[in-house]
């Protein structure tokens, strides 16, 4: 893996760890010499994945509409800061160059964005792993949420299990980087309700 996305927050959410977990995220990026591909803004938690891959010596490069630019203060200390007009054009890109997707604490942004590159992989758009960094529990009621999901016939289990969930970012990237796309077509058939 050459560079991997990170959806997250523009916010930092409450309390240390949430931060603290993207700098540890992109300190290990940098070690292990992965770049990061994300929103591009200063702020919050984006803000603090960039900085910790910068202070490690990696290469970041932000993708951000200009609509965002001054509501999410795009991050001007970046060399490869790509201004795009939607956000469809931010998603595209982000995807088209990142060759896996980790999704850390955030809004209902990070959630689409999320749930539209694991559709990709679902679908066979893509052979891209995507993961969640389950900080502090974060995501563990989407789990059972997604359990439930399975549960009810709306989702096979071998794409349930394409979403890689760690706690530790050093797993997630271990998982990410061993992660081989099933064989399995997206769609149920009838007699398998």
């Amino acid at each position: 893996m050459r560079r991997i996305c990170v959806f997250c927050g523009s916010s930092a959410g409450r309390g240390s760890t949430y931060l603290h977990a993207a700098e540890q995220l992109g300190l290990l990026m940098a070690q292990r010499g992965i770049g990061l591909v994300y929103g591009g803004a200063s702020v919050g938690l984006m803000g603090a994945v960039a900085n910790a891959v910068l202070a490690g010596g990696g290469q970041v490069t932000g993708v951000i509409p200009q609509a965002l630019v001054e509501r999410e203060v795009a991050h001007h200390g970046l060399e490869d800061l790509r201004v795009v007009g939607s956000m469809h054009e931010r998603k595209a890109l982000m995807a088209d160059l990142s060759d896996a997707f980790i999704a850390m604490p955030g809004g209902i942004g990070t959630l689409e964005e999320l749930f539209e590159v694991w559709t990709w992989t679902q679908l066979g758009n893509h052979a891209k792993p995507c993961g969640v960094l389950n900080v502090n529990g974060f995501y563990s009621s989407l789990g059972m949420f997604l359990d439930h999901v399975v549960a009810e016939g709306f989702l096979k289990p071998v794409h349930r299990s394409m979403l890689q969930v760690a706690q530790d970012p050093a797993a997630l990237l271990d998982g990410l980087a061993t992660w081989q796309p099933p064989q399995e077509t997206k769609w149920i058939a009838r007699n398998e309700r």
